[in-house]
């Protein structure tokens, strides 16, 4: 990711900078050079790590994915008419009136969320 060789070269206030960036905080002293180097150096492979050990952001066991692939199946599929108005609303054409906007507004999450699930799962 980074090496130690240019992150060197960099200034405290640009490593601050960059730890901001990725939401990382100094190991020690935040007023040491060496606090930033060594925190942008390490992140990637501890959070490697803690994928390992089952902290944080894990992937789903098995019952879960056979809950979702029902989700997904439960959800069906859109008739030729939704299929179009949902192609219609990802174009940016005009958005019906309301009350029929909120409606189409859901019919077009249902739709991502379906894509989002079938893509995880590899549907």
């Amino acid at each position: 990711m980074f090496t130690r060789s240019e992150l060197e070269i960099k200034t405290t206030a640009e490593l601050r900078d960059l730890c901001r960036r990725y939401g990382l905080k100094p190991t020690g002293n935040g007023g040491y050079k060496t606090s930033w180097i060594v925190t942008l150096m390490a992140f990637p492979q501890i959070a490697l790590a803690q994928l390992r050990q089952g902290r944080g952001l894990k992937s789903s066991g098995f019952s879960v994915t056979q809950f979702l692939e029902g989700v997904i199946d439960e959800m069906n599929s859109p008739t030729d008419e939704q299929a179009a108005l949902i192609k219609l609303t990802m174009e940016g054409k005009k958005a019906m009136s309301y009350p029929d906007r909120y409606d189409q507004e859901s019919l077009l999450n249902l739709h991502r969320a379906k894509i989002h699930l079938e893509w995880r799962l590899g549907c």
